[in-house]
């Protein structure tokens, strides 16, 4: 029962996991609907920049993106003369929550544009302004059609956050890192970090899908 021992440090770990999951996760949603409505605005000056964050952020590596912040930032503000160092946790928040924002606003998107024209028709036939079009009907018929995917980026979202062990995070992996490096048993190790992520991934998909029930739910008692 000696992997009893290694329970304490990894439960640490764990915390900082979840931590971390749930901030990116909820910054990565609002990222995602910011970009998401603002890749469909009319303005050139709001569509285009949330065009070029969704590509640059879709378009490069999780692990680069992460140690640019931390790494590459604190320079480039040395250069400029202004502190740009970032802690580590706020750095692994940061660039979770900018690349499940992209990925996420793809989602929006998609899902705002799927409601009928028939029912963009009636708004307008109602001299609704674009913004109550989009409050009062788009997005109650487009947020239920986004959970699932949305339930999808947060699990990989949490899967995810293991990369911030490499910018000296104590989190999950980084506790397990060091408990195999003390004892040399990476077989039970890797055994039991598995089997934390997995669990902690079916915990997050059933919270997920109550959600999901209830924004379903919600979305009954608009119509009604």
């Amino acid at each position: 029962m000696e992997w009893l021992n290694y329970l304490p440090p990894l439960m640490e770990g764990a915390w900082v996991t979840v931590q971390l999951t749930v901030y990116s996760t909820v910054l990565g949603g609002l990222i995602s609907f910011a970009l998401g409505i603002g890749r469909l605005a009319s303005h050139a000056a709001i569509r285009l920049p949330s065009i070029a964050v969704i590509e640059v952020f879709r378009g490069t590596s999780l692990l680069v993106q992460l140690f640019w912040l931390y790494f590459a930032l604190p320079i480039l503000g040395d250069t400029l003369g202004v502190n740009l160092k970032l802690a580590p946790v706020l750095a692994g928040t940061l660039a979770l929550s900018l690349n499940i924002g992209a990925y996420g606003a793809e989602v929006v998107r998609g899902a705002l544009q799927a409601v009928p024209k028939p029912q963009l028709e009636a708004a307008t036939a109602l001299n609704f302004s674009s913004r109550q079009t989009l409050w009062r009907v788009s997005l109650p018929q487009a947020i239920p059609e986004m959970m699932p995917s949305f339930g999808n980026l947060a699990i990989q979202n949490l899967k995810d956050t293991a990369l911030v062990s490499l910018i000296s995070l104590g989190d999950l992996a980084f506790r397990a890192e060091q408990v195999r490096n003390f004892t040399q048993d990476s077989t039970t190790v890797y055994t039991l970090l598995l089997l934390m992520y997995f669990g902690m991934a079916l915990v997050l998909a059933g919270l997920m899908k109550s959600l999901e029930l209830l924004v379903g739910r919600w979305r009954h008692a608009v119509r009604h």
